[in-house]
């Protein structure tokens, strides 16, 4: 018998097609725009090619910004996915502390962002914040708007805080998928901590893990209210990432056509990052599954 199709169906994606046009491709579209030609106001254009992309990849000020902005994810993982493990492993599997931990957990996660630079601008003042009147009557020489580096340990130690609960969570999730078969067995043949972790909680917790990796890399690589907001991408230009300085190039400078182009190359920088993780992540659950 042959099957019929019901093509009205297609009428109810076109009004999701109409909004994604709306929300993404037309402005898409205006940006391309912008990186090929030139304009001195009164919407009069001129066309430029790809002068605006060489520039932009021949800028050294765009080279800074983009180790800056590599530099800032590959500390923040290497911080936040080990200790998300940590903490994931010690919180309680069952019961009321469990929950209150959970609950604990995802608080940070509900702040918004520019309250949680709000929270560490003022957290983190010499003169009315407790972090850095406490240093100070230490003894330790803390100023995040003069010391490139406090303003990074700053920065990092922020995102930590706001994010590690992401990790944690996922983490968790990952741990309390694990059958208690497996660690019966393992009680049976008296494995170590180590290696029930090592061979049971681990291999197990790895598509989470991934999942953890990829969120965090993308968001901390796109990062920009929260360092805006306490250092606004100073002292100087130590923590200029790659999106306060566009934005800065696009608003701060007007200079629309270099903006355009570094915002295109941005937008695919990471398109080609999601991939390759998303490659990673396919490949890793097909092997799992093989095995």
């Amino acid at each position: 018998m042959e099957k019929t199709r019901n093509n009205r169906a297609w009428f109810m994606v076109l009004p999701v097609v109409a909004l994604v046009a709306f929300s993404a491709v037309l402005p898409l579209m205006t940006v391309v725009n912008y990186s090929v030609q030139d304009t001195f106001g009164n919407n009069v254009f001129f066309w430029a090619g790809t002068e605006w992309f060489t520039q932009v990849l021949e800028s050294e000020r765009m080279h800074d910004a983009l180790w800056r902005q590599f530099l800032f994810s590959a500390v923040i993982l290497a911080i936040e996915v080990p200790l998300g493990v940590a903490v994931a492993l010690c919180m309680p599997k069952k019961g009321f502390w469990a929950s209150v931990c959970l609950v604990l957990m995802a608080l940070p996660l509900l702040i918004p962002w520019n309250v949680v630079g709000t929270i560490w601008q003022v957290f983190g003042r010499v003169d009315i914040g407790l972090l850095g009147w406490t240093l100070a009557n230490l003894g330790v020489d803390y100023n995040y708007t003069q010391n490139p580096l406090d303003a990074w340990i700053t920065v990092v130690v922020m995102d930590v805080w706001h994010w590690t609960s992401l990790v944690v969570l996922l983490a968790y999730a990952g741990l309390q998928s694990i059958p208690q078969a497996y660690y019966q067995a393992a009680r049976i043949d008296q494995a170590s901590r180590w290696k029930v972790f090592r061979y049971i909680e681990l291999p197990k917790m790895k598509g989470v893990l991934l999942i953890a990796v990829l969120l965090r890399f993308m968001d901390s690589f796109m990062i920009y209210t929260e360092p805006f907001v306490v250092t606004g991408g100073g002292p100087g230009t130590a923590t200029t990432f790659l999106s306060i300085d566009l934005v800065k190039m696009a608003l701060g400078q007007f200079d629309l056509g270099p903006a355009a182009a570094f915002s295109l190359m941005y937008f695919l920088v990471i398109l080609l990052l999601s991939w390759v993780f998303y490659t990673v992540m396919t490949n890793s659950d097909k092997a799992g599954k093989g095995a």
